[in-house]
């Protein structure tokens, strides 16, 4: 795949479509947003999305007529995934075949756990990443918000769920409720630092058996990282990251 994975956000709530396009972006995805179907339509005619999240209830043309639209015969020339009000809707848009339906009001972190599962469904050839070693619930503790919005989408890709904190503090407290397979830890976060984050994983019972891959920036960071490793029996995997797929392909070594 080349570029940005795309997608067009069609919703007539303001707020719902900002909200989403700042969550989208900070997974890594490239998005377009538009009000109703009419907006939908001319969107479509200099842009191609990978995934188009679409309202039902609209005002000028709504989720059903603007499906209709894009569709050659019965089947619909881009993947749709169908957000409405009434979740009564879903079995008829089964009929439909789309892509993934979820019924409002919605969790912001399922929905794009959701949409990265239907991406890696319909991408069946992603030949910059690994597979993620069997692994499916991911937890990335990451203080600059890019960098782990990229590593986010990279291991959506991959059909994993992923969770995000910017905090050692954060993330503890996530992982502890909802324990992940693999947690990526930053070594140098703004709070406490990510071998401090290990190590408390490692002693609470609950979290002992997550796999730990600590990451630190750059070359001149590995030596620390060795030595970290070395002092730190809890972590499985250290790693100089530059890039996401570092990071994938240090899960897919695990």
């Amino acid at each position: 795949m080349n570029g940005k994975v795309k997608i067009l956000v069609i919703d007539d709530e303001a707020d719902l479509r900002e909200n989403l396009k700042y969550v989208f972006q900070m997974k890594g995805y490239e998005v377009e947003l538009a009000e109703d179907g009419v907006q939908g339509l001319k969107k479509l005619e200099t842009y191609t999305p990978d995934l188009i999240v679409l309202d039902l209830n609209m005002p000028n043309m709504g989720g059903i007529e603007f499906y209709q639209k894009i569709c050659e015969g019965e089947v619909s020339k881009y993947p749709v995934f169908v957000l409405t009000a009434r979740a009564n809707m879903e079995s008829f848009f089964r009929d439909f075949n789309v892509d993934g339906f979820m019924a409002k009001p919605f969790d912001i972190a399922e929905l794009t756990n959701e949409v990265g599962a239907v991406l890696a469904r319909r991408m069946k050839k992603v030949s910059h990443v690994p597979k993620a070693g069997g692994y499916k619930k991911i937890f990335i503790v990451e203080s600059d918000q890019v960098f782990s919005g990229k590593v986010g989408a990279a291991f959506l890709m991959q059909g994993c769920t992923v969770n995000l904190a910017r905090t050692g503090a954060e993330g503890l407290e996530r992982m502890s409720k909802d324990v992940p397979d693999v947690a990526l830890i930053q070594l140098r976060l703004s709070d406490i630092g990510g071998d401090v984050v290990a190590g408390k994983l490692k002693r609470m019972a609950k979290t002992s058996d997550v796999k730990i891959v600590l990451y630190a920036y750059g070359v001149a960071e590995r030596q620390i990282v060795t030595d970290l490793i070395q002092q730190k029996a809890g972590v499985d995997k250290f790693v100089t990251a530059n890039k996401e797929k570092d990071l994938v392909d240090a899960v897919a070594a695990l």
